[in-house]
């Protein structure tokens, strides 16, 4: 990535604004100084009168000439966007379409929904060909049992989504996979496991997830798990990552699968990092630089060691991932809610208390911008440079929190428009669509392969 520098109008409008400057410094300096050189006192009102209209009407035009040139230029990078938002393969580290069925009822995601952030249609505006579709097993299982169930079930609907419309998605198991469904042009669905849960305490189920078409594996999630704790969980089971946890990151390795570090602790970050011996990646976490204290998202140390390691942080979309001022915003809602709770003696889920949250939430959004999204993507080039960053938005598993200008899989122009903005170039756009992913993804199989 280079730095947008300004362009030749901008300097010729700068430049022309300097001589401008300086005709009508020296008209003022002859009107009230007789003996300024060629200075004619008698008329000089009506001179600097009428020079004083001849620069403003200058300045009208080369104002909208310039404004002109910008918004043509500003406008040639949005169709630039939206071009290469079809060109490229974009793939998404985390797109939560299999809990989303789960909870609500099975959809037809082959039309524009209207519900949730992903479907078939706004994939297909957005440029989105190969979603990583979240196998999300929530922490609870751990202690009810059921986990590996449950994967199995969010995997068979992956499954069908692709069976019940065979000619715009198909599941994808390699890169080459994704590569060919692209060029027959429907939507390749990969999937990854959110949640190493339903590996149980058996090794073997490893491969038996990898036959089943799993392509990463998040180690845990909200809670410490029998694998590592969980960056949610102040318990600090394992202080890291267990001995079994090794276990299943060199399995990991010799099967297939790419390591997830999202959600887990500090110390099993960098325990993850000693044991792996292929790339890892943070499929939908952020940086902390902007969300101080959040240990969900990575340091700049973290970021670093992951880039030493060749791996890839996937920048989550969700707004209180993208700024304090949002979560901020959130926590003071939650707190007005749950006042309104206690003064009312209401339960979660009452019709007036939803009514009130929703007030509530209408009153402060705690929406940030696609710009601050943005900002993640320019800090990690700054620390590490352009090939280990990608996207990892979390849609359809952050609620309610998705920023201005990236509200559904439609929006990926939007970001790389203001990426283009800022001076990313074509190259580092692609990386950044797939190409990035595409590195860690064909390690970890050639890895397997020679395993």
């Amino acid at each position: 990535m280079i730095l947008l520098k300004k362009s030749s109008q901008f300097k010729i409008f700068l430049y022309t604004l300097w001589q401008i400057a300086g005709w009508s410094s020296l008209v003022a300096r002859r009107a009230h100084n007789p003996e300024v050189a060629g200075s004619n006192p008698a008329p000089a009102t009506n001179f600097q009168g009428k020079s004083m209209r001849l620069i403003k009407f200058i300045l009208i035009i080369i104002i909208s000439l310039m404004t002109f040139n910008c918004n043509n230029q500003d406008q040639a990078l949005k169709q630039k966007a939206v071009s290469l938002s079809q060109k490229y393969i974009i793939t998404d580290g985390h797109i939560d379409v299999p809990w989303r069925l789960h909870k609500g009822g099975y959809e037809d995601l082959s039309v524009r929904t209207l519900s949730g952030e992903f479907d078939y249609v706004r994939s297909k505006e957005g440029g989105l060909d190969a979603p990583f579709m979240s196998i999300y097993v929530p922490s609870s299982y751990q202690e009810t049992g059921g986990a590996k169930e449950m994967a199995i079930e969010l995997i068979d609907s992956v499954k069908r989504i692709a069976n019940d419309h065979p000619d715009k998605f198909e599941v994808a198991y390699s890169t080459s996979d994704v590569e060919r469904i692209f060029s027959e042009g429907k939507i390749a669905l990969p999937m990854g496991m959110e949640n190493g849960a339903p590996i149980e305490d058996n090794l073997k189920n490893i491969e038996f997830f990898y036959n089943q078409g799993i392509r990463y594996i998040t180690l845990t999630h909200a809670k410490d798990n029998a694998i590592c704790d969980s960056s949610y969980d102040t318990t600090g089971t394992h202080q890291g990552l267990s001995d079994f946890g090794k276990e299943v990151v060199r399995e990991m390795n010799r099967v297939g699968i790419m390591v997830d570090i999202s959600h887990v602790s500090d110390k099993a970050f960098y325990q993850v990092m000693e044991v792996t011996q292929v790339p890892a990646i943070a499929s939908h976490s952020s940086c902390r630089h902007f969300t101080p204290d959040f240990e969900r998202n990575m340091n700049d140390d973290m970021i670093k060691r992951l880039a030493q390691n060749g791996g890839v942080i996937q920048i989550n979309f969700g707004s209180t991932f993208v700024t304090k001022d949002s979560q901020d915003k959130r926590n003071y809602n939650s707190e007005l809610v749950a006042q309104f709770a206690k003064e009312n003696n209401l339960n979660e889920g009452d019709e007036e208390l939803v009514a009130y949250a929703k007030k509530i939430a209408e009153q402060n959004p705690i929406f940030c911008d696609v710009t601050d999204v943005a900002d993640h993507f320019d800090h990690v080039v700054k620390l590490v440079g352009i090939d280990h960053v990608a996207f990892g938005s979390d849609y359809d598993g952050v609620g309610d929190s998705l920023p201005y200008g990236l509200k559904d899989v439609s929006s990926y122009p939007n970001l790389i428009y203001h990426l283009l903005k800022r001076g990313y170039s074509e190259e580092d756009i692609e990386k950044i669509c797939y190409k990035n992913v595409w590195r860690v993804w064909k390690a970890t199989q050639e890895f397997a392969k020679n395993s």
